[in-house]
């Protein structure tokens, strides 16, 4: 089974880029819990580096990583230069292996078509990239003291979060499911009401469904588990 390593960049003490009362770490930690949670809705094992606002330092990061054996390291980030830089960007180490420089591709690719500036792909001598053991990448999801670049992460939030899914999913060779939504016709002579049920997931194993409902009971929603 695969298993991957999620990085939410900055937290606590650290805020990372900020645009008044808006903060990097914030924005990084929300959506990517819910990268996390459509990850395990393939059966993919996510463990991350923090599930809340909490301080970590680099070497807390990387030491967390090392202890378990990871197809990959993902880091996510907003970026920041003074309103004058818009896009985004994926970054490797210069060292990194051909399976990193694939996946930074296809998640800087995926998002390019989703409308922000292309930046490319980068090397970077981050701590993260440098000291993590599995192949690793570090994502710039736009400039967070950017008008565009905002609009794009809030109003293509669902649309990112499936870009960067897709993206892992087909470097782990792994099939993308859509979630499924079940609409039935109201009966217009007897006015029956119908219940709509969103299906985000389908397991085979009794411990992954039990893994998902935790993870949305997290994000507010109030999931059942229908046994077909």
């Amino acid at each position: 089974m695969a298993r991957l390593c999620f990085d939410y960049g900055h937290g606590g003490k650290d805020s990372g880029a900020i645009l008044g009362n808006r903060k990097e770490s914030n924005d990084v930690l929300s959506i990517g819990k819910e990268l996390a949670v459509e990850m395990r809705r393939h059966s993919v094992i996510v463990d991350e580096t923090r599930t809340n606002d909490s301080t970590l330092s680099l070497r807390d990061r990387s030491s967390f990583e090392n202890k378990k054996d990871y197809d990959y390291f993902v880091s996510f980030h907003r970026n920041a230069f003074n309103n004058k830089a818009h896009g985004v960007e994926t970054f490797t180490y210069s060292k990194s292996s051909k399976k990193a420089n694939e996946l930074a591709t296809k998640v800087q690719n995926n998002l390019v078509k989703l409308g922000f500036i292309n930046r490319g792909t980068k090397e970077a001598n981050f701590h993260v990239l440098r000291e993590t053991k599995a192949p690793a990448i570090l994502i710039e999801m736009g400039f967070i003291d950017n008008v565009e670049d905002n609009k794009i992460f809030d109003c293509k939030r669902n649309e990112i979060v499936k870009a960067i899914t897709q993206a892992i999913l087909s470097q782990l060779n792994i099939k993308y499911i859509d979630k499924k939504v079940i609409v039935k016709e109201v009966d217009k002579n007897t006015n029956v009401k119908t219940l709509y049920k969103v299906q985000v997931g389908a397991f085979g194993i009794r411990q992954n469904a039990d893994n998902l409902v935790l993870e949305l009971e997290k994000l507010g929603y109030k999931p059942f588990i229908d046994i077909e």
